[in-house]
């Protein structure tokens, strides 16, 4: 298993995922025991002897040198999630490039992604090394399996070593044909029929429940409005319809239940509507 670890750090570091000592791999060599990349070690010169193995309580068990500063986003992934067994942490050019403008990638472009990696939250730009970090991503934990991390780069978990590096790859190709085609007028994303047939054809083709999935722990591709936060002050449509576009986008860090609203807006150049039966025609009519 460690070979298999110090193969996939030479591939982060050859395909441009990391650069000097950055990045740091893990994975789960038992229930209480983790391999893990030391520190200030390049990704493509490192050896068997290199590796670090440590505790869940990130109590260094063997080996020379000290692990990576990153210890704490891998120890929060292997508690909070059993089926994770490895953890990649890496600077992918693009998508570092997405987190350092403060963008997800949530949206529904890519089928590939969608079924085999789900949505890429953004998680808050916190100090590494840090609890701060680790308290970034808690919000997205439960259900991620690719994470952003503002102003910092990614982290991709997997039930192996292989799946977690497949899953940056999969990611940093992603975001690389998303940057581009923002270039050409930005990439148009599939809407809720198209969806439905990826999930049926995950479900009949090769089991997999993609739907449930996404439903219940994605935070969905197509969100609904609640109509009754809605009115419980006045609503712009403008704001109905961002609202909406959002939701459905699949946006996991935009919660409906808590919209705010700019009490100075100037109301001659903003329809504003606190009826729940006009919300509900707008919303209708937006959705037909």
């Amino acid at each position: 298993m460690i070979n298999r670890l110090v193969k996939f750090s030479h591939k982060v570091y050859e395909k441009d995922f990391v650069a000097a000592t950055d990045g740091n791999l893990s994975l789960r060599l038992d229930n209480n025991k983790i391999a893990i990349t030391p520190t200030a070690v390049n990704k493509g010169e490192l050896t068997a002897g290199d590796i670090i193995t440590i505790d869940l309580n990130g109590n260094k068990l063997s080996g020379k040198g000290k692990p990576s500063t990153e210890t704490k986003i891998h120890l929060l992934a292997y508690k909070l999630r059993p089926e994770i067994k490895a953890v990649v942490h890496c600077h992918p050019t693009f998508a570092t490039a997405f987190a350092t403008a403060g963008l997800d990638l949530t949206k529904p472009v890519f089928p590939e992604v969608i079924l085999g990696l789900g949505p890429v939250p953004l998680c808050k730009y916190a100090t590494p090394s840090t609890n701060e970090l680790t308290d970034s991503m808690k919000p997205f934990i439960r259900y991620a399996w690719a994470m952003l991390l503002q102003n910092h780069g990614a982290v991709t978990f997997g039930t192996d070593i292989e799946e977690a590096y497949f899953r940056m790859e999969k990611l940093e190709h992603a975001a690389k044909i998303l940057f581009l085609s923002k270039i050409l007028g930005g990439p148009i994303e599939l809407n809720n029929l198209q969806l439905q047939k990826l999930y049926s054809i995950a479900e009949n083709t090769y089991g997999i429940k993609i739907k449930n999935k996404v439903n219940n722990n994605q935070n969905r591709f197509a969100n609904k409005l609640n109509l009754d936060s809605l009115t419980n002050g006045n609503i712009s449509f403008t704001e109905i319809i961002e609202a909406r576009l959002r939701a459905r986008a699949g946006n996991p860090t935009f919660n409906n239940l808590n919209l705010k609203f700019d009490s100075k807006v100037d109301e001659e150049k903003k329809l504003i509507i606190n009826s729940k039966s006009t919300i509900e025609k707008l919303i209708k009519d937006f959705n037909s």
